[in-house]
């Protein structure tokens, strides 16, 4: 689409003209929202790590990790089947009547099981720590969990419409208001507790403006109770939940472990490291959540055009993937003393391996998307089961021994597992097939890209520049690097640039 003026702009970045307009629209405005709502939450961590030291921010991250393993039951699968369900144009009154009485019954639900999951978490609390100061963060996390989580269900309305730019202002004020309340808070009055209280007011009010932009854009919202659409939409979700706890088990059970053997040292200097695995992640989250409504609606469709947009972001993986995970580890020394104290020396190891994993998540969350917009959510359940249960019984076994570094092992080898797993059911349930030679080619070109980066960032004159200029050059060298394979090297070229979908 070319633009030319100010209509065909807002026709760019509001409208949904075309599948790579819509695309470019909401990758767009889920890196403003989201962009911004990472990287805010990161500084906001960064700092309070070097004000609380590796003990306080240990406490903090072991409560926040706690909290998030029952984030599911506070929405058991809705919002990934919200977004996939809704994802169509209704044009007949009767059908956007039924959907709205859907979602208002929904939000009832929403707020049932948010209710229940703060009741879990409060009596988990008791026995998962006999600090005082660990305990009243939990509960606080716990209130500000259930606002997020109503936040997120929200969105996904706004997902399967595929107006992303809807729900970009609500997370910039949350994170916003989060930053500069945290900060103030740090500051003045140090605590894990008055940390925890920052997080909360911001998402209180990240939720009333969400409310409020809902009732303008959408349709009026209110609470209605229909047990029939619960029990609908539960026995869509419950597959989607279960995989989410196990997910959950596999991304969090590593720090809750430290945290209940004691080791809150480690668990703020592995948490340190993963905070930066969250930062490098962000590319990913935000291609996943523009691509997902896009495979939901050619599933129903289209399973040429749903192969086409898995290839797609498939190639969009690949070549994120290998820069970041190789350039991670060259310049996690770096990163590490750039955003900690030298007393978080200990999480660069932890970081190398992470980025590993890193690495795979990026290849691992196509296979995941497809497999729900493709209705096989009951599949990916032993997916994550698989993961969960390896990854639990890997943690018992290395984390004593090796602690910070043992988790980290554990989870690199959760997710080659989770990746092979995932393979063999998209290619038994689903319509996609994969096409080997042209990712191999996808692979390669971002291979030697990432080797060439490497020899370059390793010199001595680069790799002691300020750690954002580092980053810049060996990015520049990267991107370079495949527009000589686009423009000398002809096979790879039409192997790697896909055709317009």
């Amino acid at each position: 689409m070319r633009v030319k003026n100010f209509t065909d702009i807002k026709s760019l970045l509001f409208g949904n003209k075309t599948v790579r307009q819509t695309i470019f629209k909401n990758t767009f405005w889920l890196s403003i929202g989201m962009g911004t709502n990472k990287i805010l939450g990161f500084l906001l961590l960064i700092y309070a790590a070097r004000i609380l030291g590796a003990t306080e921010y240990g406490k903090f991250s072991f409560a926040l990790a706690f909290i998030s393993l029952f984030g599911i039951f506070q929405d058991l699968g809705l919002t990934a089947i919200v977004t996939r369900e809704f994802a169509k144009e209704t044009k007949v009154p009767e059908e956007e009547k039924k959907e709205r009485e859907e979602f208002h019954s929904l939000i009832s639900l929403e707020i049932l099981l948010s209710v229940i999951a703060f009741f879990l978490i409060l009596f988990g609390s008791f026995f998962i720590t006999p600090e005082s100061d660990i305990r009243k963060a939990i509960l606080i996390l716990a209130v500000y969990s259930s606002m997020n989580s109503m936040i997120a269900f929200f969105c996904s309305f706004f997902q399967a419409r595929q107006k992303m730019e809807y729900q970009a202002s609500p997370i910039i004020i949350q994170a916003a208001l989060a930053a500069v309340l945290g900060i103030f808070f740090l500051f003045r009055f140090p605590s894990v507790v008055n940390l925890s209280y920052a997080y909360l007011l911001a998402s209180v009010a990240g939720l009333i403006f969400i409310w409020i932009l809902f009732n303008i854009k959408m349709f009026s919202l209110k609470i209605s109770w229909r047990g029939s659409v619960w029990r609908k939409f539960l026995l869509m979700s419950w597959p989607v939940a279960l995989m989410g706890l196990f997910g959950v088990l596999y991304n969090y059970i590593d720090s809750v472990m430290m945290g209940y053997w004691g080791m809150i040292v480690e668990t703020g200097w592995y948490n340190a490291a993963y905070r930066i695995i969250f930062v490098v992640l962000i590319p990913m989250g935000l291609f996943s959540g523009s691509f997902y409504p896009v495979l939901s609606k050619f599933f129903r469709e289209s399973k040429e055009q749903l192969q086409r947009v898995w290839n797609y972001q498939m190639q969009v993986m690949i070549l994120l993937a290998l820069p970041l995970t190789v350039g991670g580890i060259v310049l996690a020394p770096r990163l590490i003393y750039f955003f900690y104290p030298f007393s978080f020396s200990p999480s660069i190891l932890a970081l190398q391996i992470l980025m590993v994993m890193a690495g795979l998540v990026f290849i691992y969350r196509p296979l995941l998307d497809v497999l729900i917009a493709s209705n096989q959510q009951k599949s990916t359940f032993w997916i994550t089961f698989s993961g969960a249960l390896i990854n639990i019984l890997l943690n018992l076994f290395l984390i004593p021994k090796y602690r910070l570094y043992g988790a980290s092992i554990a989870t690199v080898v959760t997710y080659i597992i989770i990746i092979s797993i995932s393979v063999w059911l998209m290619v038994k349930l689903t319509s996609i097939r994969i096409p080997f030679l042209k990712f191999l080619s996808y692979f390669g070109a971002a291979s030697l890209s990432s080797a060439l980066m490497y020899f370059i960032i390793i010199q001595p004159k680069i790799y002691n520049l300020n750690i954002l200029l580092s980053v810049t050059i060996g990015a520049s060298v990267y991107f370079l690097c495949l527009f000589f394979l686009k423009t000398i090297v002809k096979p790879i070229y039409k192997s790697l640039f896909i055709e317009p979908v």
